[in-house]
């Protein structure tokens, strides 16, 4: 009867021993490029700045890499012939060196950006040049404002896919990454750096605000991150060795 109680004891009392340990000064650096291109294939990036609080409680050193990205629809026009666009909201994020106050998992900040979570999943996503990578695939309800002063809103469906990429590995799961930090503290005596990508999309069923639907998004934020993933990983650093969830 002891043993299910003493387990988790036993792993927050390593945990807790690892995060006090000093710090070490040594710095493994991530293999994300985080300067985001221009344009991207189709998509072209309307660059932009971490807000104010992503700012305020992350450490100093963290840096951020943000964009709305933009491609026209196919054989889709406005009343006055301009073309409708698509859009995929991209943010980067690459940890400072205190792995104690370093970047979270996308989940713990969705809600306060609207989002109420209602399905998520892992899955694995091949690149356009082979390489595989695995991602964590969320879907969920967002209060979306349509006014500077967020009086009037709509509730929009989203996907949101993201992962993170370390020194020498890439993966979907906070705790995979988290023993990750352990490891290298312990045994390599090492800080590492962490990236996390993350790129969303609305979608409607219905169609509504010309939105695609939810298997269309999800085409199109997949072939999106294939193309920035072989773009903006450096993946001569990334284990050879194949992912897994």
């Amino acid at each position: 009867m002891t043993r299910p109680i003493l387990l988790p004891i036993l792993l927050g009392c390593v945990m807790l021993t690892v995060f006090l340990l000093p710090k070490v000064g040594k710095i493994a650096e991530s293999a994300v490029r985080m300067s985001l291109p221009d344009k991207l294939g189709e998509w072209e990036f309307e660059k932009g700045q971490a807000s104010d609080k992503e700012v305020r409680i992350l450490d100093k050193e963290t840096q951020f890499s943000k964009a709305v990205c933009l491609a026209p629809i196919p054989y889709s026009y406005q009343a006055n012939g301009m073309r409708n666009l698509k859009r995929i909201d991209l943010s980067i994020v690459l940890s400072g060196t205190d792995i104690n106050n370093s970047i979270h998992r996308p989940e713990r900040c969705m809600p306060s950006q609207g989002h109420q979570i209602y399905d998520a999943k892992s899955d694995l996503l091949t690149t356009a040049a082979g390489k595989t990578l695995p991602v964590r695939d969320l879907t969920s309800l967002q209060v979306v404002p349509l006014d500077p002063k967020g009086e009037k809103t709509a509730k929009l469906n989203c996907v949101t896919l993201y992962f993170f990429i370390g020194q020498k590995e890439i993966t979907e799961d906070h705790l995979r990454r988290t023993f990750i930090d352990m490891r290298d503290r312990l045994l390599r005596g090492q800080d590492q750096r962490w990236a996390y990508v993350s790129a969303s999309m609305w979608f409607s069923e219905a169609g509504e605000y010309g939105l695609p639907s939810r298997e269309n998004a999800e085409k199109e934020i997949r072939q999106f991150l294939s193309d920035l993933a072989d773009n903006n990983i450096d993946w001569t650093q990334i284990a050879s060795k194949g992912p897994s969830l």
